[in-house]
């Protein structure tokens, strides 16, 4: 364990040196300071509390955001160090393959989660100081909505790791990184919702549906986050979904680290068995 916190620190000390941390940081505090404050604005007219219209913004956002941002720190972290030459350096002390990806991973993780907490925190912050009520139910809503997105934040981080694991040099690790960011975000989506149409429910059950929505980490997310509390759905447009998804919020939490482990497990296994 302790070899795995030293590289941990290590990756933390060259994201700190490479601003990494600060430019996440202020990325998402910028951005979830500005939703806050363009989507005050209808919460006086339809009575929507503010907490609940920043949950929505901010969970759109992260689908989108926080994907590309793990995907971009994690791609080349074992292939970019074997073309450096710094990987047979680090094998060279007395740790294991394993080790080494994983000390990485909690790294990586680190410096994703406190840029997410502290970003997203600044919207809090920002309603709180303004004067603006914030009641029990929004605040947890909302702590479930950090903690659901530095998931999927390690989710893509151990997809990263695979591909890194994989692939022999860096501009293919960032193709295919790229491919994947747009594949789960993007394509997926469309061509479900051509699916749907096209099925108009003759064929594809509630089950089959729900199947379809686990097999993308950032539709589990949007489930959870958007479907998840009976305020937020309603607001997000989601209130349908909400009343016959059979998924419940544990179910969906477990698929969503199911998706961060079974990645990370595989790209431990192909880093073991590749050539340096």
């Amino acid at each position: 364990m302790r070899n795995m916190l030293v590289i941990a620190g290590k990756e933390i000390q060259e994201s700190l040196r490479n601003r990494w941390v600060l430019a996440t940081t202020l990325l998402l505090a910028a951005l979830a300071l500005t939703l806050t404050l363009l989507g005050s604005a209808p919460t006086g007219t339809v009575g929507v509390r503010a907490l609940d219209v920043v949950i929505v913004s901010l969970s759109s956002l992260t689908i989108f955001l926080l994907p590309l941002i793990a995907l971009l720190i994690s791609h080349d972290a074992i292939v970019g160090e074997i073309e450096r030459g710094t990987m047979l350096l680090l094998l060279s002390y007395p740790v294991g393959r394993w080790q080494v990806l994983l000390g990485k991973f909690i790294g990586h993780l680190a410096i994703l989660a406190f840029a997410t907490v502290l970003g997203y925190g600044a919207a809090v912050i920002l309603l709180a100081t303004s004067g603006t009520e914030i009641d029990a139910d929004s605040l947890t809503a909302f702590a479930m909505m950090i903690g659901s997105s530095v998931l999927l934040g390690a989710v893509f981080i151990a997809i990263g790791y695979l591909i890194s694991a994989l692939v022999r040099e860096r501009a293919t690790a960032a193709g295919i990184a790229i491919g994947i960011w747009l594949l789960f975000v993007v394509l997926y989506d469309m061509a479900l919702l051509g699916l749907l149409v096209l099925d108009q429910g003759r064929t594809i059950s509630a089950g089959v549906l729900s199947a379809l929505l686990l097999a993308n980490p950032a539709d589990i997310y949007r489930m959870f986050n958007l479907a998840g509390s009976a305020n937020v759905s309603l607001f997000s447009g989601m209130a349908g979904l909400a009343e016959t998804m059979t998924l419940g919020p544990l179910l969906l939490l477990a698929a969503l680290l199911t998706w961060a482990l079974l990645p990370l497990g595989l790209a431990v296994l192909a880093f073991s068995r590749r050539e340096l």
